[in-house]
């Protein structure tokens, strides 16, 4: 397909830039109205414009995408109302031996939970978990909010359900459950194990002289409590004695009171207030001491596990929950069905049935089981999830199919194809890198739309079984390509924002993911796609 005419191929691309801009930057000062408006603006712009008629916009919008990212949507939130992202914010903390092994729990608890209930699910579940346990033991949280957001996107390359981009990969390339995951998870266990290696070696001054922070802190405090100790000695010794005397509480007690029997001075008994104070001071030291003088294993141990259970109690109900949901549960038996539900889910898939309807179907089967109104769930997942993710995605259908319309990517794939072919290394590499490039420009989602059709015909041309290798190195690449910079990912700016509401606020700037962004992607991805060529 060559261009089209050049009104059409102009207009389209305006279009387009304006739904890229407001994607990318949805707060920008001459049009700040946000992503899903954004979407909504491209569409209609494309309508508009006359680059595609209406009946085309309506049959770009990808039903099937949309209505098992809706039904994952509903059951992420009944297992979060069944407690078991409770139970994995336990598996972070219990028994563990440091802050580097917190680190590798971290990372792999959340790829397996992003691969089973999409990374956007398991960051925005996760966040709070990693962030009381980091205060809970004086951490600064950054490597661990890294490896979260990262290890998500890694982990969720998975499977068909890990992430919206796989999700229509699936659709299109008809790869069945089963075979998606053969053949991405060697490159997913071993892109987690690296990017989690990573992390330690950017971080192990961090990771390892937690302790010594704390004996600089605790040197401090008996610094400034002996400094206090002095004067107060100072003040009670007579004017002919200054010098320095062993302190001892119940004498200088005695001492005060028989001052304050005297009537000597009427600053008797403000020192004895002082010397109070001193004894309060010196208790609170020792007590702080015991706290901080305990090894960082036996604190991880010791208050992982209770702190994330007492965060899970401490969670405020909702004006619609009943006394039971207030404590973030459900019947024994009902969290039984759930589970199981979740489970046959998950062998429909490797089964081959059709994923929205399975994932919709199970999605109604715990709506019934709760056997109550669903109103307050499916409000739930508005908050939490947050309906305006679905009509993004319409949007970015018909925004993404008007400017395919415009003949623009094919002509950028027309230049690529000849340096682009899977049949050899530097073919991939080039691949990789225009996935990798587009992943970070436009998004992984317009990348996999744009180009996944063009290039599973260009491998389809090499053999069938190339074919499926194209679509599982776009889902890779595409995937990790997340990793690259903040922007790169939807699971980054959740990580990003949450802890930045925090309290107490804790904030990733740009160039500080970028710094472990850029060597984790090309590292990771170059590994993983050895693996997948296998």
């Amino acid at each position: 397909m060559d261009l089209g005419p050049f009104k059409k191929v102009v207009l389209g691309s305006v279009a387009f830039a304006i739904f890229w801009i407001l994607a990318v930057f949805p707060a920008v000062p001459f049009l700040p109205i946000g992503r899903t408006a954004g979407s909504i603006l491209g569409a209609t712009l494309m309508v508009i414009f006359k680059v595609i008629t209406p009946k085309q916009a309506y049959d770009a919008i990808n039903l099937p995408v949309l209505g098992l990212l809706f039904g994952t949507m509903v059951v992420s939130i009944y297992l979060e109302r069944a407690d078991m992202f409770k139970h994995l914010g336990v598996l972070l903390s219990w028994k563990s031996r440091g802050a580097k092994d917190m680190l590798c729990r971290i990372c792999i608890v959340s790829a397996i939970s992003s691969a089973l209930f999409t990374n956007d699910t398991a960051c925005f579940f996760l966040t709070e978990f990693i962030l009381k346990i980091a205060r809970q033991n004086n951490i600064r949280p950054e490597p661990f909010l890294l490896g979260l957001a990262s290890s998500s996107n890694i982990g969720s390359s998975a499977t068909p359900i890990g992430n919206p981009q796989n999700l229509i990969i699936a659709i299109h390339s008809r790869i069945s459950f089963g075979e998606f995951v053969l053949g991405l998870l060697p490159a997913v266990l071993v892109g987690v194990f690296v990017n989690a290696l990573i992390l330690i070696c950017m971080f192990r001054r961090l990771l390892s002289d937690v302790k010594e922070e704390e004996d600089a802190l605790y040197e401090m405090i008996v610094q400034e409590d002996s400094a206090v100790h002095q004067i107060s000695l100072a003040t009670m010794s007579s004017p002919n004695s200054l010098e320095y005397h062993e302190y001892d509480p119940i004498a200088e007690h005695v001492n005060a009171q028989r001052m304050c029997e005297l009537d000597m001075c009427s600053d008797s008994c403000g020192e004895i207030e002082l010397m109070k104070a001193v004894l309060s001071k010196k208790e609170a030291t020792d007590n702080m001491f015991s706290e901080i003088g305990e090894p960082m294993e036996e604190r991880f141990a010791r208050g992982g596990v209770q702190g994330t259970m007492e965060m899970m109690t401490d969670l405020e109900p909702g004006p619609q929950q009943s006394a039971e949901e207030s404590k973030g549960q459900l019947n024994r038996w009902k969290r039984l069905c759930i589970y199981l539900g979740t489970v046959g889910m998950l062998v429909a898939f490797l089964m081959g049935l059709d994923m929205s309807w399975t994932a919709l179907t199970a999605a109604l089967i715990f709506v019934i089981l709760d056997f109550k109104d669903a109103g307050p769930c499916l409000e739930k997942v508005n908050q939490q999830v947050s309906y305006s993710l679905l009509v993004f995605f319409c949007g970015m259908f018909i925004t993404v199919d008007g400017f395919s319309k415009t003949g623009i990517p094919t002509s950028f794939w027309t230049l690529m194809e000849p340096h682009a072919q899977i049949d050899h290394a530097s073919g991939i590499a080039v691949l990789a890198i225009v996935i990798l490039v587009l992943s970070n420009v436009v998004s992984n989602v317009p990348t996999v739309l744009l180009l996944g059709a063009k290039v599973a015909a260009c491998a389809a041309a090499i053999s069938p079984s190339k074919e499926k290798k194209a679509w599982l190195i776009l889902a890779w690449v595409s995937t990790v390509a997340g990793n690259l910079s903040l922007l790169g990912s939807a699971a980054n700016i959740i990580v990003c924002e949450q802890a930045f509401r925090a309290q107490p606020s804790y904030n990733i700037t740009f160039w500080s993911h970028l710094k472990f962004g850029v060597p984790s992607t090309l590292i990771v991805t170059t590994i993983g796609l050895a693996l997948v060529l296998a």
